[in-house]
């Protein structure tokens, strides 16, 4: 786990580098810029928006008595989104986007709900009630 999070940190930056760099010299640094600039500030709102519609969701299904396991995935996606999206670079930007779509992000929810599932099926997260 480690070894993917080191190559992670590495190969990343340096991808979104390497396209900052070829990008520039296509159109300029500027509009790199300003591309940085706006897609962030998008993202962030749109994360905001998606997030506080999340919270709503929540909400009204603990008031229902209705469990709401999907909502707390879809907000955990939401926060990764937002992260990814304050994050300068395009790769980034592009993830974080896909994670803030809802028709999208039900791949990534599911994943994350049988990444969980099986922690808890091997009995590698302990969960204790007090």
């Amino acid at each position: 786990m480690l070894y993917w999070l080191l190559l992670i940190f590495l190969i990343v930056p340096a991808f979104e580098i390497t396209l900052f760099i070829w990008l520039g010299g296509q159109v300029g640094p500027w509009w790199i810029f300003a591309l940085i600039m706006i897609t962030g500030i998008i993202g962030v709102a749109f994360a905001k928006s998606q997030g506080m519609d999340t919270l709503n969701k929540v909400r009204k299904s603990m008031s229902d008595g209705i469990p709401p396991g999907d909502y707390i995935l879809d907000g955990i996606c939401i926060f990764i989104a937002g992260i990814l999206l304050f994050i300068p670079g395009f790769l980034t930007d592009l993830i974080g986007f896909v994670l803030l779509i809802p028709f999208t992000r039900k791949p990534f929810r599911n994943l994350i709900k049988y990444a969980l599932m099986s922690k808890f099926s091997k009995r590698t997260i302990i969960y204790r009630k007090k």
